[in-house]
């Protein structure tokens, strides 16, 4: 697995039209998709496909990449903050197969329930959109905030129409977020980035999402004009379909099924 810097400076170093040796390139993020999708490449080069896994630290390069046609595939996304970067950025890009449903949750290392939270408690949540909202409904299901009416995943700290415990809140980098739970009261969090990180037990949430939230399962994204493309096809169905793939994502997520979903199981039958 190369790491972004490494493939961005190769292609430079490489220059225009010259091909590279791997038949797939596919972005991804550090925890679960990484190791996931490494364990799909060795069984694609059994099957004569040759997969580069490329590991990206942020939530904004994978998409900039595959735009510029750095990457082929990325896998670290799901279709609501897709959709909000094409409109941000122009993008026209495409979800051509479901992935991993990761039930994100609220954890705190300094009280075991929610009643403990004092007043003026600091909360950290996801900085990027679509995220945020998403960190804000799980706070508003504990019963910690209101939300404007209607606002849904899109909300952000704005849309906070009732705060009885005073909560101040920190934007944080997604992957960011399990390095910080210490620091804060109550934290958002992703159980793979926790694991990854190593930094306390993912199991241990206060509350999680769950099949409801089954749109936003991090699926396997090309650019439009790509979504045909045979070898992501061929990747993809190798993907879904290896134990070897189901095993590891089992294990990059604490072997605990409260944690995720596999979201191409969950897809009602066509």
């Amino acid at each position: 697995m190369r790491s972004s810097q490494a493939i961005l400076a190769t292609l430079l170093a490489m220059g225009p039209g010259t091909a590279m040796a791997q038949d797939l390139t596919i972005g991804v993020v550090p925890g679960a998709y990484a190791d996931a999708a490494t364990v799909a490449a060795t069984e694609a080069a059994r099957q004569g496909l040759t997969v580069e896994v490329v590991e990206f630290s942020d939530w904004t390069t994978p998409n900039i990449a595959l735009d510029a046609g750095d990457i082929d595939v990325n896998f670290f996304q799901h279709r609501p903050f897709m959709e909000n970067t094409e409109a941000e950025r122009g993008f026209d890009l495409e979800l051509v197969a479901p992935g991993i449903l990761q039930n994100i949750g609220l954890f705190s290392l300094r009280h075991d329930s929610f009643d403990a939270i004092p007043e003026g408690g600091t909360v950290a949540i996801a900085n990027d959109p679509v995220n945020e909202g998403r960190g804000l409904l799980l706070l508003e299901r504990a019963g910690l905030i209101t939300l404007r009416e209607g606002v849904g995943f899109l909300g952000t700290v704005d849309d906070i129409v009732d705060n009885p415990r005073d909560l101040q809140f920190s934007e944080v980098e997604g992957p960011q977020l399990a390095r910080v739970t210490g620091d804060v009261d109550l934290a958002q969090g992703y159980p793979h980035f926790i694991v990854a990180a190593g930094t306390f037990d993912p199991t241990s949430g206060l509350i999680y999402s769950g099949i409801e939230d089954l749109q936003f399962n991090v699926g396997f994204v090309t650019r439009a004009d790509r979504a045909d493309d045979p070898d992501v096809a061929r990747f993809i169905e190798i993907f879904q379909t290896s134990d070897a793939v189901k095993q590891q994502i089992h294990e990059s997520f604490a072997e605990s099924d409260q944690l995720y979903l596999l979201a191409w199981e969950q897809e009602p039958a066509s």
